[in-house]
């Protein structure tokens, strides 16, 4: 064998790996006590509609481009605004998930460095979604923009008066963009691929589909990132993946087994 055997990568990949029902349990779990620990945000509309004011108002001081100016591009035709709302409904989640099943079978030690860092990334979020309501600038009169999912569809939220399934008022930050960027970090770091950087295509596709379907305001990618940011600075990734593990046992073992041999012919 070379240093590149398979079978010594698989082995530290089984050894590596945690159990999968724990995990299926633990993700699941950690899933529910978002998605309800959102609605203890809801009902608080006036506070998230004077915040929605302070974040556009802020925009402008500090003269970050316009969503409108990504949302006009959007509507020059029904199709592209149609997919941009489906690509925001339906990509989301499963993109997510297929980057965790992804590396739980091919890089569990990776794996678990991601999971912790979504975890800890959402339960932050969590946290500001409680403290600072923010209603989405789909919603705000002021912004000139318009809700593009109720006009051309698909939808994913109801009319926010009666909609008791989702929190419309947790704008900031946006995990739509803060787990898509971290999908796109954690596959850079977990592949070797030379072109492994055009994972951050998709972090990018989903900033102009969150803007340009008036979703989230820039300033919500902006406060996604610095959480990611922290997030990756206090949890560190694997110092080696398992392959190059595996890479270095299958290297280690011929090496050796070759030195005997020669000295065992010498003698």
């Amino acid at each position: 064998m070379n240093a590149r055997t398979e079978p010594a990568q698989a082995g530290s990949d089984a050894i590596a790996r945690p159990p999968l029902v724990r995990e299926l349990l633990l993700v699941a779990g950690l899933f529910l006590v978002y998605k309800f620990g959102r609605q203890l945000a809801t009902g608080h509309t006036g506070e998230a509609f004077r915040n929605a004011h302070r974040v556009w108002d802020f925009e402008r001081a500090v003269h970050l481009p316009g969503e409108g100016a990504v949302q006009s591009l959007l509507l020059h035709g029904d199709a592209l605004v149609h997919i941009a709302n489906t690509y925001y409904a339906a990509v989301h989640f499963p993109a997510t998930a297929a980057f965790l099943i992804w590396l739980y079978l091919r890089r569990p030690a990776h794996y678990v460095w991601a999971r912790r860092v979504l975890a800890a990334v959402t339960a932050a979020a969590l946290v500001l979604h409680l403290l600072f309501p923010l209603a989405p600038p789909r919603l705000l009169a002021a912004t000139g923009l318009v809700d593009t999912a109720r006009l051309y569809g698909p939808s994913v939220y109801g009319d926010p008066a009666t909609d008791s399934l989702s929190n419309q008022f947790a704008a900031m930050p946006s995990l739509h963009f803060g787990w898509a960027l971290m999908v796109a970090v954690g596959l850079i770091v977990a592949t070797r691929s030379r072109w492994r950087r055009l994972w951050l295509a998709h972090p990018l596709l989903t900033l102009l589909v969150i803007v340009g379907t008036a979703n989230h305001y820039w300033l919500d990618a902006i406060v996604a990132t610095a959480l990611l940011g922290l997030a990756l600075a206090l949890i560190h990734p694997p110092h080696r993946t398992e392959t190059t593990a595996g890479r270095a046992q299958g290297s280690l073992v011929p090496a050796q087994r070759d030195e005997q041999a020669l000295v065992g012919a010498g003698r």
